[in-house]
């Protein structure tokens, strides 16, 4: 409603035309890993930092229901993977919010962000597939707060691939899969997502998110995949 209502001005610099101009999404692919990395986590590739216009991008898409940020944060997302893995096949995987979270937003942000980065990749020739087979398994508590090692310990065994998902990701042709969240801080969520992805029989060539906070973060500038 507020898409359609309100005139879309950029969060940025309240330019109008579109929520989020090219001029303030400075899209920068580049290995941007947690430091101390946990144990576990593929190479971490992000659009851009979690700041500025792009810090705002993701709370409004996630926090206040402005959905049409979707399309820009794909569009960053899709060119990240491009870069990231530039040849081959590949099973996009969305990290998968709690239900209690889908709830309370009314949408589950990260697959909407992966299906649109997915057909864009498509329409670029690329074969690549959505598969939303992760799972929650059990309740976690916030991680707001928490430091590196209360968020692994809270996320340990709290994703699963769900039984029909397994075979579709450990096919005969070995599935190559990118995992996909909205922002890395700590790497703890990605490292859990991959164990998970890692036991059903798929392999996960890297993990790709919108944005990678600074306070933590090692940049490696490496657009060579």
């Amino acid at each position: 409603m507020l898409d359609l209502l309100l005139p879309a001005r950029c969060l940025g610099c309240a330019a109008r035309g579109s929520l989020l101009c090219d001029a303030c999404l400075v899209v920068a692919p580049a290995v941007r890993m947690p430091h101390p990395a946990p144990e576990g986590l593929p190479v971490c590739w992000s659009a851009t930092l979690y700041e500025g216009a792009a810090r705002q991008a993701v709370l409004h898409y996630k926090e206040r229901g402005r959905t049409a940020l979707a399309a820009p944060l794909a569009h960053a997302l899709a060119f990240t993977i491009a870069t990231a893995v530039p040849e081959g096949g590949l099973s996009v995987v969305p990290v998968p919010s709690a239900g209690r979270a889908v709830r309370a937003r009314g949408h589950d942000p990260v697959p909407r962000m992966a299906a649109l980065a997915v057909r864009h990749l498509g329409r670029l020739g690329r074969q690549v597939t959505l598969r939303t087979d992760l799972r929650q398994s059990r309740r976690v508590a916030d991680q707001a707060g928490l430091s590196a090692a209360q968020r692994a310990a809270n996320l340990a065994s709290s994703l699963r691939v769900a039984e029909a998902g397994k075979a579709r990701l450990s096919g005969r042709s070995g599935a190559r899969v990118v995992l996909v969240d909205d922002v890395v801080t700590t790497g703890a969520t990605l490292a859990e997502a991959a164990r998970a992805v890692n036991e059903a029989g798929a392999t996960v060539v890297a993990a790709v998110t919108f944005a990678a906070t600074r306070r933590r973060v090692r940049t490696v500038f490496d657009h060579g995949g």
